[in-house]
């Protein structure tokens, strides 16, 4: 039994829990979030803590933390039918990535780290001299899209172009996030994250994962 509901079944105060067995607790719920609804990881850790009743100044996990819930519940719950899920938004992004190439698009987010269902959007970086020349691009190939602001990796904000693609292998519509930078940044997109991996990758790296993934089904 998760650790909050034995506390309260006992009569035992869920407060009294370690600050690992909450964070650990916040996790699982807003793994299941993320993994069943397509929630991203900051709207889930804050929807985790109200469906737990905790207080909003309750220290939250880390993505680290996070992420590895989601694996878990993937394991648990989605182990029959995420692997083709993943693959379906992986070739979706792949056939965007080919269109937008002048752009040097990079995949980044859940399709690209192997965690995204059917309930994930596409997350994708683009590098221009000029920031407007991706959007004059869907203009021009009268792509709808609605424009917005997202957050880089440094915390900077990014305009953001948001497109529905439909996907025909998973039967539905998919949001695509175009996140456009400048050229200049295309470096620092390709710094390791805090576990030591590419936290994004271009159209070459998608069709080395995608022929691995083949490889290990066949």
């Amino acid at each position: 039994m998760a650790p909050a509901l034995w506390a309260l079944s006992t009569g035992h105060n869920p407060r009294m829990l370690s600050r690992d067995d909450t964070a650990a607790e916040i996790a699982a719920v807003a793994a299941r979030l993320v993994v069943d609804e397509g929630q991203d990881y900051a709207a889930a850790k804050r929807a985790a803590i109200r469906q737990l009743g905790m207080h909003t100044r309750t220290p939250l996990p880390d993505n680290d933390t996070l992420e590895a819930a989601v694996r878990e519940h993937i394991a648990v719950f989605c182990a029959d039918t995420q692997p083709a899920e993943l693959r379906a938004l992986r070739e979706l992004a792949l056939l965007w990535m080919d269109r937008l190439q002048a752009f040097r698009p990079h995949l980044g987010g859940a399709a690209w780290h192997g965690t995204a269902t059917r309930h994930s959007d596409l997350h994708m970086h683009l590098f221009c001299d000029d920031p407007k020349q991706a959007e004059w691009a869907l203009i021009d190939h009268r792509v709808d899209y609605h424009p917005g602001t997202g957050t880089g990796w440094r915390g900077e904000p990014v305009e953001a172009l948001t497109v529905r693609t439909r996907s025909e292998a998973l039967g539905q519509w998919v949001l695509m996030h175009l996140l456009v930078h400048d050229l200049d940044g295309l470096r620092g997109a390709l710094k390791p994250d805090s576990q030591g991996r590419k936290p994004r990758g271009d159209a070459a790296a998608l069709r080395e994962r995608l022929a691995a993934e083949a490889g290990e089904g066949s």
